[in-house]
């Protein structure tokens, strides 16, 4: 959940931006979200719950997430590739399956 809150943050409004830094970066419980903001713990339950449902949602479909754990583990094989004296061919094949991640 940190990842895809790292990811797409930015769609969220403010106050889910918050709950969520509160309970997943900053570790506080409900009750003490629900103490800062006066409302109920079920009330920042609900909310983060609908939040989190939402990233999810935005990562099936943008797929930023998955396209940067993919990306990150071709830069591994490439540089794999380079140490080991990889042919040109091995190397493009590795460059061509980064470009088909966009």
């Amino acid at each position: 959940m940190n990842y895809l809150f790292d990811f797409y943050q930015s769609l969220l409004t403010q106050k889910q931006r918050k709950y969520m830094s509160l309970y997943y970066l900053d570790d506080f419980s409900l009750g003490e979200i629900a103490e800062e903001f006066e409302v109920s713990r079920q009330a920042v339950y609900d909310n983060i719950k609908r939040t989190e449902v939402m990233l999810e949602d935005y990562e099936v479909k943008l797929m930023l997430l998955t396209k940067f754990v993919k990306r990150s583990e071709l830069v591994t094989q490439m540089k794999s590739a380079i140490k080991v004296n990889a042919t040109p061919e091995e190397i493009m094949s590795l460059l061509d399956s980064l470009e088909k991640l966009d």
